[in-house]
This record gives structure tokens, C-alpha cells and sequence, in this order.
């Protein structure tokens, strides 16, 4: 370079004495003139920058900055000359600069600016303190306390991980972090690489250490570098990246949990103070991965079944919603296994030998189908094997195979148990396409091989199965009637046979379908009872039936009595007097306008909780009626024994019984039964005026039939009483 004389020593600071304390100076110390050469460069800043004055001196400043800033830099000084806007002087401020050796460096700028000479040319004054160790030490806790918060909230480990290796980036500039996590095994997975090349993606995630890496890096996490990084050459032309720092990351224990890598995208070799920051966030990434692995483990546990270790349904359900969802319409088989000794094994050898029946044969289940099914148990004595890509000959195949190794003698407690298994298949999408309606496939056919085949299979839509389609369908649509309202209730009026009146009516459940239509009672009934839904839909027959009591009452309209059916299933339950009782208080209904009727099959049952039922129920006041008299096996002595209020005979005793004598003689006796038991008889089915005529000389004391109504909704029942006055019942 030409030689250069500096004006400000030679004509403003004639003095060398004050030109060698800044020389002296502990902080770097820049002078830059009017022309933005460097006109002062002491001691300090050659250590700081790497360069000696004598190469700095009448240069640019620009050559100092770091490449980004380098463009705008002489754009900012001319604004500041023009316009005396002096935004960034007298202030502090952090900047990083690149040494001659191609570190970058972290310091402190103190900026001063000042009009000198006869021709008051302005100059700027910088002070540069060397902080880099400080800040990045500071930095790396504030990373740290942002990690911990992280993961205290709601930020996904993905986030949290992103964050850290964005961070750690841009203390170092120009260069690509990522975390990698280390399996028990020594597989490697990425959690966070966002901006890694994707060759070098997949080399990280090919990598796979030995039993002795995973020792080496437990013991030197710095050896992490020769495990990311095993050929420099190759690594260098396959990307942008020119070399890395990296380390093991380990937990208190010792266990070695990943990798944090950071990859170099400078060409020039630069020295090691980067090994310190990944050194440094080496607690942060264990905590990251520590916490990933916590809520993997929570994740599993709420998807594992505690006993076997299997999925539980839950798991299996989202499995195979993810199976039809990826794989469209690709068939697969669903075989549901019931072990038919475990019910035997709990009675006679308790409940702990039937878990040890039921781990030994998930093992075995298990170990057959290995990876290639999936396994799960759905609960008491039901397991589930998913076979991908599978027609009736592999299901039957491995139906077989099940069955099997089921039957090989089992110890329990000194005893050899032989288990078998009744197994019900069903395949998609032949038989459904809706997870939940596949399900229930199988585990109907289930249910049939327990009963017709036990200890063999059965597949769905088989030997009898033509209905069962439907049922399913309608007690899947069942399960959302009552909370989308698609039931209502109606009402079928009741006649007094003596005077003609309205002595109350029955509540009927219907259901009215959006795209299914009208479901018949019929129908619906028996599945509700099947699937279990019969009892939420009888209270809420009976809630409904109280409130409807009470508007109408609101309405001046008089309905002595509502008879709400019940079924077997309320009875078993002893909160059913207490539901009842509720029920009353909150719509202020009199209990001698209720009746609950009952069937036949509930009446002559002798277990203690139906008998304290029906006694609580009367003993509030509440009438009880049996329905379909006749058509079981009722015992007279019991039928003495109940506190009935009512009986009530089944329409098919009166269809034609002006022309069969046996169903006149049983609707006589029937008759006959009810007033020696001091209890009113209710005759259902009344279609025909000889019928109204002949049960009135037998002295039957209620009439119901289409002859007197259909059944009405609750709005019809002021019109209808309105159209035949005479059947106003009197309030007495």
C-alpha cells in the first residue's frame, strides 16, 4: 500500500504524549476521518482484529466490519456527517466483528465523534472492549431460563428444540445447528435441524452406534465430532458445510440421551471458542430430550394395557383410523379373541391366578404375530390381532395358529390350566368402514362362536348374522339420539272401563331419525337393551314424563296418572327409588301420578335388589304396574307377594278371543286374579267396540287401544280430551 502520513497526529495532536496513551490503551481504540479511512489503530485493536496498523492504516473502515454490515455502513456515516443525527453516538452498544483468523468476536462499542482542525472536518472515535466469553456466558443462561420455561408451558418439544438451535445460531453467525437424539439402541432421530442440508439429514439419521460408541461418548462427548463428521472430505462436497463442533449429551445418570451438533458454513478453519457454546448448551438439550422421553413415556403409558403391556382400545382405535386413513381402502382383518377358561379361573382360583392366565396368553399371542399385527387387549378377557393385508384364508390360518398355542397347558399355581379361544373375524372394508362398526363386526361374530363353536371362530355376516348390519348401524345412531333430541316421547290415553273418563296414559319412547326416519319401538328397544343404552334412555323417559306432568298442570290440563316403562337393567341398580324420588322433588309431581311399569321377567325375580326396589317405589307412593301379564311364567304366590298397584294384559289375549275360548278363559282368569289381589287390571289392545263391551262384563277396570287413541304427542292430549268432553277426568 502507498505510503500514508496520519493528519491527525502530524497536525491535530502535536503532543505525543497523548497519542501514546491511547496507543497504551487497554480497549481497542479506532480513529476514522472525514474520508472514512482509518487513521488510528493501537495495540489493543491489533490484538482484538488479528491485523497490524500498518496493514489498517488508511483503509476503509469497512474492511473491519463484519460481511452483512458492509454494504449499508457507508450509507449510515453519510447520514450521520449530513445531518448531525447522532443516533448511535455517545451510546454502548454489542457488535460482532471477524478476526483475520475468521473468528467471530463478540465486544462493546462506544462510539464519539468530534469536529477537528482549522477546517473542522468531522471525525469518529470508537472504543472496542472485548467481551466475547462474558456475553456468550450470559447468553448461554439466558438460553437456559428460556428452555426451562419452555417447557413448564404448553410449547411443543419441537418448538423448544427449534428455539435453542436457532439461538445458539445466531451467537454463532454462519453456521447451522442441530439437535440429535440417541435411542437405547443406537439409533439416531432428529429433533431439530431446520435448516440442515437434507443429504446430510439422511447421513445423520443412517448413523448407527455400537455398544462401544455409545461407551466412547459416554465417557468423551467430545468424540461426538468423529461421529458426526467421520470424513471431511466427503462431508465437504456433498454441501455448504466445512466443518463442525459437537458433543454427547448425557444425563446426571450418565445415560447417554443425543448429540448437539454445530455445523460451520465458514470455508476458513476458525478456531474452537464455538465448542465452548455447544459445550455450553449441552444441559439445556439434555433437559429438551429428558422431557421429549417423559412424555413419550406418559403417552405410552395412556396407550398401554397395565396387565399385558399390549395396546389398550384406546391405542388400537387411533392405530387403525390411521391405518384406513394411509392406506385407503387397503383390506385388513380384525380378529377378536375371548379366553373362555378366565371366568371359570377367577371363581374357583381368584382373580390373581386369572391374571397370570391372561399375561401368559397375551405373551403368547404376542410372540406369534410379533411385529407384523397389532396387538392389543380391549379389556377383561378380549384381545384384538390387526392383520394387515389380509383375505378369509389368512385370517382363518391364523385363527388356527391362535387357537393353537392357546390350547398348550398353562401353570398356575402348580396347576396345568388348558385356556381356549373363541374368535370372532371380521375384514375391511368388506364389512365396514367406520372403525367402531368394524369393531362391533367382530366382536359379534365373537359372541356367536362363544355360543355355537367355543374354542373355534366365526366370521361376521355368516350363519345367521343378515340383520346384524343393521343392528349395528342403528345402535351406533342410537348412542347420539339423546343428545341430538331425535327422541320424543308420546302418550296413549287410558279409559276407566266403568265411566269412560281419562284415568292416565303411557309414555312411549320414538324415535324419529334425520336420515333413517322413524325407528319403530320394535327396533330400537331390543338394541338399546343390548348395547347397554337402555338405561339412560328410560331415565330420561321418566324425567321427561315428570316435566310433562307438571306443564300441563301449568296448562290446566288434568292427566290423572303417566305410566313410564322401565327395564331390567334399572332394577339392578339401588340408586333407581333415589333417581325416581328427584325426579318428583324437581318437578313438584304428587308420587300417586306416577306409575313405573314393569316386565313380567323383573316381577318374578327373587334377588334383594329388585325387592328393595320395588318396595322403596311403593313405599314413596308411586304405583307399580306388571306389563304383558301372561305372557311368562308368572307364580301366583309370588304375584301375591309383589306390591303391585296394576297388571296389565298383553294385546294378545283380546285380538280374537270372541272367537278363541282359551284366550277368554286366561283374560277372565286374569281379571278374576286382579280383583281377589285387591290391584287393578289394564287391558291393552282395545281396537273394536265388542272387545270395549266384552272386557266391561268381565269387569275389566282400564281400557287401552287405538279404539280410544293412538298415541298422542304431549300437544295432542288437550285437543283430543277438548274433541270428547266426556272424558275429562275430575280432580278428586
Amino acid at each position: 500500500m502507498p505510503d500514508y502520513a496520519n493528519p491527525l497526529l502530524s497536525s491535530c495532536i502535536n503532543d505525543t504524549f497523548f497519542a501514546d496513551i491511547l496507543e497504551q490503551a487497554a480497549d481497542g481504540i479506532i480513529i476514522i476521518d472525514d474520508k472514512n479511512r482509518i487513521v488510528f489503530f493501537n495495540s489493543a485493536a491489533e490484538h482484538l482484529w488479528g491485523y497490524p496498523a500498518s496493514t489498517v492504516l488508511g483503509n476503509d473502515v469497512n474492511t473491519l466490519l463484519p460481511l452483512e454490515h458492509r454494504d449499508h455502513h457507508s450509507g449510515y456515516i453519510a447520514h450521520n456527517r449530513q445531518t448531525g443525527s447522532h443516533r448511535i453516538v455517545n451510546t454502548s452498544r454489542e457488535v460482532t466483528f471477524v478476526r483475520s483468523n475468521g473468528d467471530y468476536v463478540a465486544a462493546d462499542l462506544s462510539l464519539s465523534t468530534a469536529l477537528l482542525g482549522p477546517e473542522q472536518k468531522r471525525y469518529y472515535m470508537a472504543f472496542i472492549k472485548g467481551v466475547t466469553e462474558e456475553v456468550h456466558r450470559l447468553k448461554l443462561l439466558e438460553l437456559q431460563s428460556q428452555v426451562f420455561t419452555s417447557l413448564t408451558g404448553y410449547t411443543t418439544i419441537q418448538d423448544v428444540a427449534d428455539m435453542l438451535c436457532s439461538k445458539v445460531e445466531k451467537l454463532v453467525p454462519n453456521s447451522i445447528a442441530a439437535l440429535l437424539s440417541v435411542t437405547v439402541h443406537g439409533s439416531i432421530s432428529i429433533l431439530s435441524a431446520k435448516n440442515l442440508p437434507a443429504n446430510t439429514v439422511k447421513q445423520l439419521t443412517s448413523i448407527v452406534l455400537t455398544p462401544s460408541d455409545m461407551k466412547d461418548l459416554r465417557a468423551h462427548p467430545h468424540h461426538a465430532y468423529a461421529v458426526v463428521w467421520p470424513n471431511k472430505q466427503s462431508q465437504e462436497s456433498n454441501t455448504d458445510l466445512h466443518d463442525c463442533w459437537a458433543s454427547a449429551i448425557c444425563n446426571a445418570s450418565g445415560e447417554l440421551l443425543g448429540i448437539f451438533v454445530l455445523f460451520s458454513c465458514n470455508k476458513d478453519k476458525i478456531t474452537d471458542w464455538p465448542q465452548k457454546i455447544v459445550t455450553g448448551c449441552v444441559p439445556s438439550c439434555a433437559s429438551i430430550i429428558e422431557h421429549e422421553r417423559t412424555r413419550y413415556r406418559i403417552s405410552q403409558y395412556n396407550n398401554i394395557d397395565p396387565l399385558t403391556g399390549l395396546l389398550n382400545r384406546s391405542a388400537l382405535t387411533t392405530r387403525l383410523k390411521q391405518m384406513a386413513a394411509q392406506n385407503g381402502q387397503a383390506p385388513f382383518a380384525i380378529l377378536m379373541l375371548d379366553v373362555d377358561l378366565l371366568q371359570d379361573v377367577n371363581n374357583v382360583m381368584g382373580y390373581n391366578s386369572g391374571d397370570i392366565l391372561l399375561q401368559t396368553v397375551a405373551r403368547r399371542i404376542a410372540s406369534l404375530c410379533r411385529t407384523q399385527h397389532l396387538v392389543a387387549r380391549l379389556g377383561s378377557d378380549d384381545f384384538v390381532v390387526v392383520m394387515p393385508d389380509a383375505d378369509r384364508t389368512k385370517s382363518c390360518k391364523l385363527a388356527h395358529d391362535l387357537n393353537c398355542i392357546a390350547r398348550e397347558p398353562i401353570e398356575v399355581k402348580g396347576r396345568d390350566l388348558v385356556a381356549s379361544l373363541s374368535i370372532g373375524i371380521s375384514l375391511y372394508p368388506d364389512d365396514g368402514t367406520e372403525i367402531e362398526e368394524i369393531l362391533g363386526a367382530s366382536e359379534i361374530a365373537m359372541r356367536q362362536a362363544k355360543k355355537q363353536a367355543r374354542g373355534g371362530f366365526r366370521f361376521f355376516g355368516k350363519g345367521g348374522n343378515s340383520n346384524v348390519r343393521e343392528r349395528l348401524i342403528i345402535g351406533s345412531a342410537l348412542r347420539e339420539a339423546l343428545h341430538r333430541k331425535e327422541l320424543y316421547l308420546v302418550y296413549q290415553p287410558q279409559i276407566c272401563a266403568l265411566t269412560g273418563t281419562l284415568c292416565g296414559v303411557e309414555a312411549l319412547s320414538r324415535w324419529q331419525h334425520p336420515s333413517l326416519g322413524l325407528i319403530p319401538p320394535s327396533t330400537f328397544i331390543p338394541i338399546a337393551e343390548e348395547t347397554g343404552q337402555i338405561e339412560a334412555i328410560g331415565l330420561w323417559s321418566l324425567e321427561k314424563s315428570c316435566a310433562q306432568i307438571r306443564q300441563w298442570e301449568q296448562d290446566n290440563v288434568y292427566v290423572p296418572i303417566v305410566s313410564v316403562n322401565m327395564s331390567a337393567v334399572h332394577f339392578c341398580s339401588m340408586e333407581l327409588p333415589e333417581q325416581i324420588l328427584s325426579m318428583l322433588h324437581k318437578y313438584s309431581v304428587d308420587p300417586q301420578r306416577l306409575t313405573i311399569e314393569i316386565t313380567e321377567s323383573v316381577a318374578m325375580r327373587q334377588d334383594p335388589e329388585t325387592a328393595s326396589n320395588l318396595n322403596a317405589i311403593r313405599d314413596m307412593g308411586v304405583g307399580l304396574s306388571m306389563d304383558d301379564f301372561g305372557t311368562g311364567f308368572s307364580s301366583l304366590s309370588r304375584l301375591a307377594q309383589l306390591p303391585l298397584t296394576e297388571i296389565k294384559i298383553d294385546r294378545s289375549f283380546i285380538e280374537n278371543f270372541e272367537n278363541n275360548i282359551s284366550s277368554l278363559v286366561v283374560a277372565e282368569a286374569a281379571i278374576s286374579i286382579g280383583k281377589r289381589l285387591g290391584i287393578k287390571v289394564v287391558t291393552e289392545g282395545v281396537e273394536q267396540k265388542a272387545q270395549e263391551t266384552k272386557l266391561q262384563e268381565l269387569g275389566c277396570d282400564i281400557l287401552q287401544g287405538y279404539f280410544y287413541s293412538k298415541p298422542l304427542r304431549a300437544e295432542e292430549i288437550p285437543l283430543w280430551l277438548e274433541a270428547c268432553p266426556t272424558r275429562q277426568a275430575s280432580r278428586g
